[in-house]
């Protein structure tokens, strides 16, 4: 048949994943960028570099039939990585699910932070990220409570990036468009108009919504400057001084922020579809393996949204990066340790959610709301159920050579990481942090 020619055999090459090239460039990434590289990203490329593998110990599972052993290792379990995010997703869901009531109409609202606040925060993750956090709670708040008096509440999910997997800090905020009334008097609605009459698909002024965050977060943002609590070096190292401060708050107030609301799909629709795009990403990184459209030796194409077309279509363009670059990128969304992605506001917070959410189901109730006709129940979530295929094989599993029953044979625990990294196993690249 004779060799193939270049195109076939790059047309039978097989995609690498997430976690491959990652693993490929560490090494590459950490030796051009030292300064990026700080411990919390080393410690996350050096778990899904070992993940699944000898190091991390493992299980053995016999064939009773024809003693075929299979040995499984065990996963990193590191909430970035590819591989092993499937049951955190499908928890975050389940417990997410349990906040939502059918026939309500659920927003999605967005708000973001200008770029150069998003690149800013890459060395005040935690203070930047915490204020948008605090700044789109308050803003809502004040603007739902101050339009239609009633007790709001709101779970966030934070993001960090875009298509292109560049710096881009901005929450999604899922948001019932009712609640118990300040007042007591039952459950109230959000409505358009002073007449009162028109309920559903509205949630608040959207301009007067935008407005109200970019106030609060350029106070709180000074208040950090005036506690010196922002790391300010390389191109923001003239921001120490007062006058360039004073005229980066000036250029922000005169700023158009990004903020949107998003009514459901389709009247009566629920929020299920919202919050599984959500927990999409609660896991496993910013970018999932079904954008990868090739990679190559040294590089990477992937699919990434840029605009819309008329109608509403988003338009989808081939990005190509070096493998150290999409790596450099993706590592620029490591959120610093133990730093929480999702947070529940007002009603749904941990303290008050139990009594919110009987309250709010009897005045429901007492209100006799009727249901939308098209409302829809929660489907199903089997692409998020633990158990996902990249999940290793169980004991179930049949034998790979004779199809006969595998028995648990032999079992050993995951080491600590820090027994790992003193190790053998230790990654070369990885430094002594």
């Amino acid at each position: 048949m004779g060799r193939p020619q270049p195109a076939q055999r790059q047309s039978t090459a097989q995609k690498l994943t997430v976690a491959q090239i990652l693993k490929n460039n560490a090494a590459p990434y950490v030796k051009a960028y030292p300064r990026q590289a700080v411990p919390q990203v080393q410690s996350t490329l050096a778990k899904l570099s070992l993940c699944r593998t000898a190091a991390l110990g493992g299980h053995q599972h016999r064939c009773g039939d024809c003693d075929h052993v299979a040995t499984v290792y065990n996963s990193c379990g590191d909430r970035y990585c590819p591989t092993c995010s499937g049951a955190r997703k499908s928890d975050w869901l389940e417990s997410t699910r349990g906040l939502i009531f059918d026939g309500v109409e659920h927003f999605q609202v967005v708000f973001t932070l200008p770029s150069e606040l998003s690149r800013l925060a890459l060395g005040n993750r935690k203070q930047i990220y915490d204020l948008l956090f605090a700044s789109a709670w308050s803003a809502l708040k004040q603007t739902i409570e101050s339009e239609h008096c009633f007790d709001p509440a709101a779970l966030m999910v934070l993001h960090t990036w875009n298509q292109k997997l560049d710096a881009h800090a901005h929450v999604h905020v899922v948001v019932p468009g009712c609640g118990p009334a300040l007042d007591g008097s039952g459950v109230r609605f959000a409505q358009r108009g002073d007449d009162g009459t028109s309920r559903g698909r509205y949630l608040v002024d959207a301009e007067q919504l935008r407005q109200t965050y970019r106030e609060i977060f350029i106070q709180g943002l000074d208040q950090l400057h005036r506690q010196d609590a922002l790391k300010l070096d390389g191109e923001f190292a003239p921001l120490r001084l007062e006058e360039n401060w004073a005229q980066l708050l000036s250029n922000l107030k005169a700023t158009t922020w990004v903020s949107y609301i998003q009514p459901p799909p389709r009247p009566g629709q629920s929020a299920d579809q919202v919050i599984k795009y959500l927990a999409r990403y609660l896991g496993g990184g910013p970018i999932s393996e079904a954008r990868i459209v090739s990679t190559d030796q040294d590089q990477v194409t992937l699919m990434a949204r840029q605009g819309e077309t008329v109608g509403g279509d988003p338009t989808q363009i081939p990005i190509t990066l070096s493998q150290v670059e999409f790596t450099r990128r993706w590592c620029l969304h490591v959120l610093p340790s133990g730093y929480t992605r999702t947070r529940r506001f007002g009603g749904w917070s941990n303290p008050r959610r139990e009594l919110y959410l009987e309250r709010f189901a009897m005045q429901l109730d007492a209100a006799d709301a009727p249901l939308p006709p098209d409302a829809t129940e929660f489907g199903p979530f089997d692409e998020m159920a633990a158990g996902s295929e990249n999940e290793p094989a169980s004991s179930t599993d049949p034998c790979p050579k004779c199809g006969g029953q595998m028995i648990p044979h032999r079992f050993q625990e995951k080491p600590s990481w820090s027994q790992i990294m003193a190790s053998p196993h230790r990654p070369a690249w990885y430094l002594r942090l």
